[in-house]
């Protein structure tokens, strides 16, 4: 034939098709999108998030309140592992404390709302009573245990706040007396700036802040008009500015904002070696242990900056994972609160989310120079059992609250568990798997089989 040689017919190849590797890029993208938003949006999302979010943020600061305390301790001729015993034991009680929390029902949490409140306000009341109350760094909020135990009554006296406002605003929201800014206000803003009197009375402004942060977000979540929370919110900040412009101590910590110098004085020496210990420890930090900073320079290095010593030792890495857990906690604070049509559960799942993104916002934007230092430890991380027993309960009341959504309660009613009870929406389906195999045995028995 012509046109070949060989005399065979000439192979007849087809046009090779364009591949379509941008189309299914794109629908790979686009699916694994969709599994992400399923996965993220089922009903027991906002419950692990709080479970393992919370748990995750306490072993961390175990560990590196460990690390951190070592030289400190051993300064003060202490065991090196002496703050992380006192630390874990807390953490054992605050576990039972989040256990009890999160399996106590939500009228329970009512009741208990007033009990907390007369006892929060008894223990600041005895604070500043001589010969019980103690100062610890200029600051007279502490009562002795006896021994190295001592207890800070203005930390429950937050979630004192957070449940007693919750179940004041929830009655009178269930009467509709919300909608006259006098039922709004009173007794709720009173009984706040009480708290707020005791509480600056041994001159700790940090605790301070975080307790008006909680009522600001409480008469938020009770939908205050924006005329009436300027008002407040006004009240509140000419009260803190002139008891920052009376305190020579505050106003030195308010001009050490982003200071890169200690200034004359040594003024802004924590300030700046914490920028210090963040600086050195590039991406992946200079390992577990390793901290520079703790040997002496940096004070508080197991308190109130043990993120700055994070970031020494784990990298940006390490204080990146930080805030991507508080970021989860927040966002399932939030979401428990918006799905949620029980008042109380509303406000007080709002006041524990307000009250910990909160305080580490202010303990972080110290720690990085953006906000002047208030000394609030980070939440669940930083060392002190008087901020971990209350913040733990707290996490405890997230999860029960998370686990009473109507959608959550029949994805856990629907397990199987794993003694051989069958679970559905109305409780046990079905017996125990080994008392049936034995029905089934007893019966071919009868019956002549073998």
């Amino acid at each position: 034939m012509p046109g070949s040689r060989t005399g065979r017919p000439p192979v007849q190849r087809t046009a090779r098709r364009p591949t379509a590797s941008g189309p299914t890029r794109e629908n790979a993208v686009l699916r694994l999108y969709t599994r992400a938003r399923k996965a993220w949006d089922r009903p027991l999302t906002a419950y692990y998030l709080i479970l393992g979010g919370s748990l995750l943020i306490t072993v961390l600061g175990l560990v590196m309140v460990y690390s951190a305390s070592q030289i400190t301790a051993l300064q003060m001729s202490l065991p090196g592992s002496f703050f992380f015993r006192k630390q874990f034991l807390a953490a054992v009680i605050g576990g039972t404390l989040l256990l009890v929390a999160s399996r106590m029902p939500v009228k329970l949490h009512r009741a208990l709302a007033y009990p907390i409140l007369a006892g929060a306000v008894g223990l600041m009341v005895l604070v500043q009573v001589p010969g019980i109350g103690m100062a610890v760094n200029g600051n007279q909020n502490w009562i002795s245990l006896g021994g190295s135990f001592q207890i800070q009554p203005s930390e429950f006296g937050k979630l004192a706040l957070v449940l007693w406002g919750a179940d004041l605003l929830a009655r009178k929201q269930d009467k509709r007396l919300l909608a006259q800014w006098k039922h709004m206000l009173v007794p709720l803003v009173p009984v706040a700036f009480m708290l707020l009197g005791l509480i600056m009375l041994g001159g700790d402004m940090g605790t301070a802040i975080i307790l008006t942060a909680i009522l600001f977000g409480l008469l938020w979540l009770a939908g205050a008009p924006t005329r009436l929370f300027v008002g407040v919110l006004s009240v509140a900040a000419t009260i803190g500015a002139i008891l920052i412009r009376t305190s020579p101590n505050r106003m030195a910590r308010l001009q050490c904002i982003g200071a890169t110098d200690p200034g004359p004085g040594d003024a802004c020496w924590q300030a700046v070696h914490g920028i210090y210990a963040l600086a050195s420890g590039g991406i992946f930090g200079s390992g577990l242990g390793a901290s520079v900073e703790k040997w002496g320079q940096l004070p508080e290095a197991h308190t109130d900056f043990i993120f700055a010593v994070t970031g020494e030792e784990l990298g940006l890495a390490g204080t990146l994972s930080v805030l991507a857990l508080f970021a989860a906690l927040g966002y399932a604070g939030i979401r428990v609160a918006g799905r949620t049509e029980d008042p109380f559960v509303r406000y007080a799942a709002g006041g524990v989310t307000t009250w910990i993104t909160a305080q580490a916002v202010i303990n972080i934007g110290a720690v990085l120079g953006l906000l002047p230092i208030a000394g609030v430890p980070l939440p669940l991380f930083s060392y002190g059992g008087s901020a971990l027993l209350p913040t733990m309960f707290a996490i405890g009341l997230l999860i029960a609250f998370a686990r009473d959504e109507p959608a959550a309660r029949a994805a856990l009613a629907m397990r199987h568990p794993r003694f051989g009870r069958k679970r559905g929406a109305g409780g046990l389906t079905g017996p125990r798997r080994w008392n049936t195999m034995r029905r089934r045995a007893s019966a071919a028995r009868s019956s002549g089989e073998r």
